[in-house]
């Protein structure tokens, strides 16, 4: 009888476990208000505006980097402004600000990641919250800004997914998160939100549209995940500093991997595979990118070290993600997918 009980003890555990890995994914609406965002920091002790499951989706909204001060001056009519932008930044003031500039959703507190995990960020879809975006001019040669002018208001079309920069110059449009990332870890208090680091956060990275995955490092119980400062369209590098900056809306997917472990964030897309890292200095930002890359294939696609140095010079893209971010610049490499074939 013990062990009939025994046995029936263990298959119960066993039936709710698999009933939980075979649950379907939750889909948590995530609005920005004044108590759903953070602004302009990440923080391991931040309060998290949601708790999720591993592998729930969180359909989110995120504001532009801005303020209504800021859009009227430019020109944007007060009906056009967002009114969580204008309750945001008259509601969360003080101590409750900074040091950075942005203002992100979340965090969201993810069940069961620890430190040393891995946080997965699959970017299921990415759209227009509102038609119009803005560019601003300083960056790393401002000595070509015209002095005191308003951000420039560039109009979004939903429907062609362009933007007229000027006529006769029209922008693609590809929708990305600027800032996504992790808190960092606790003895590192109450971090910028203008920098990247390990912990991800303010990435700029282009790459990261919708059918990309971001792999980030987790190095607070929870997570804690941030997402904000959208972006329709950029260069690699941000040159002046902005892209052109806008409020999105996504739905992402964050799963918690104990199977991965990293030192620094990595993502895929539908063709790459990118390594990326950050530094003051761009020189070590460029060789610890490089290095990234190498390591992932060493471990992923069971290269030596020799013949994935090569394979990063023969097929790698190294590119200059950003250089404005201070006071750390980043580096992503991209490697193509197709190279690999079946043997």
């Amino acid at each position: 009888m013990y062990r009939n009980l025994t046995l029936s003890v263990s298959l119960l555990a066993f039936l709710t476990a698999a009933a939980v890995h075979a649950r379907s994914p939750q889909v948590h609406r995530l609005e920005a208000t004044a108590a759903t965002i953070v602004y302009g920091y990440y923080w391991s002790e931040a309060p998290p505006a949601l708790r999720i499951a591993s592998g729930d989706v969180i359909d989110v909204d995120t504001l532009l980097t801005n303020t209504p001060e800021g859009l009227a001056k430019a020109g944007v009519p007060d009906d056009r402004i967002q009114t969580s932008l204008k309750e945001i930044v008259s509601q969360v003031t003080g101590d409750r600000r900074g040091p950075g500039g942005h203002i992100l959703t979340g965090p969201v507190y993810v069940e069961g990641a620890e430190p040393g995990d891995v946080l997965e960020v699959r970017i299921q879809s990415i759209d227009l919250s509102i038609d119009y975006g803005y560019n601003g001019c300083k960056g790393v040669l401002p000595e070509n800004c015209e002095p005191n002018a308003p951000v420039r208001i560039i109009p979004l079309d939903r429907h062609r997914m362009t933007a007229q920069f000027a006529p006769g110059i029209m922008i693609p449009l590809r929708p990305f998160f600027g800032s996504m990332g992790v808190a960092p870890a606790p003895e590192a208090g109450r971090v910028s939100s203008n920098p990247p680091g390990r912990h991800a956060g303010n990435l700029d990275n282009r790459e990261l549209v919708a059918g990309s995955t971001l792999d980030i490092p987790v190095f607070a119980r929870g997570a804690l995940f941030e997402v904000g400062d959208g972006h329709v369209a950029q260069g690699d590098g941000e040159v002046d500093q902005t892209a052109i900056e806008t409020s999105l809306r996504g739905r992402l997917q964050l799963t918690v991997r104990k199977d991965m472990k990293l030192t620094w964030p990595r993502a895929k897309t539908p063709t790459d595979y990118i390594s990326m890292a950050t530094d003051p200095d761009l020189n070590v930002a460029t060789r610890t990118a490089i290095q990234e890359m190498v390591d992932f294939l060493v471990t992923e696609k069971q290269l030596t070290h020799h013949e994935a140095y090569q394979l990063v010079s023969i097929a790698g893209n190294v590119a200059i993600t950003q250089l404005v971010d201070k006071p750390n610049v980043g580096v992503h490499v991209r490697l193509p997918k197709s190279i690999f074939v079946p043997r």
